[in-house]
């Protein structure tokens, strides 16, 4: 079907349909990014990068305050660290619904799955449990080793009632 659509745009005697993009599509590999956007967010939720963020901001205000060495680029209200934080707050928040996607995908693949494992898990003991109630009922038809038994010392006593076998003869029980 995708190769009659192309067929079909690439045909000479059908006029191409100019369509206006207001960005050019971009030459990223979608699941190169969305590993990206993992990572980043699997590392923004460790106490490693809470410890990092925490000790850089310690020392953007201790510099900021104190005014060490004559750096002092920030004053008090600290606005070009409230810039940084708003950047990196625009940044985050999208790379990690990327990534929750990407997880959620995952999950519903799974889910799938599980579901067709646990029907064939299912059906698979469904026919165990037929055959099992099969084999049961066989069972219970097929003589057993005492009725055999039984049956062949009544044999035995009535060849040596009619004198066919000696009475006391070897008897093997």
């Amino acid at each position: 079907m995708a190769e009659r659509a192309k067929r079909r745009r690439d045909a000479l005697d059908q006029p191409r349909e100019q369509s206006v993009r207001l960005l050019p599509q971009s030459p990223l590999d979608s699941d190169a990014f969305g590993r990206f956007a993992e990572k980043f967010a699997r590392y923004m939720g460790t106490a490693q990068f809470l410890v990092w963020m925490t000790a850089f901001v310690i020392v953007w205000i201790l510099l900021n305050l104190v005014g060490l060495f004559g750096l002092q680029w920030d004053p008090y209200p600290f606005i070009l660290l409230n810039l940084f934080f708003s950047t990196q707050a625009s940044y985050a928040a999208p790379l990690i619904l990327l990534a929750q996607n990407r997880q959620d995908d995952r999950d519903r693949v799974a889910i799938t799955q599980d579901r067709q494992r646990d029907e064939r898990n299912l059906a698979d003991t469904e026919f165990l449990t037929r055959e099992v109630a099969s084999l049961r009922l066989a069972v219970r038809e097929t003589a057993t080793r005492d009725f055999v038994r039984s049956e062949l010392r009544a044999l035995l006593e009535e060849l040596e009632e009619r004198g066919m076998v000696a009475p006391g003869e070897d008897r093997a029980t």
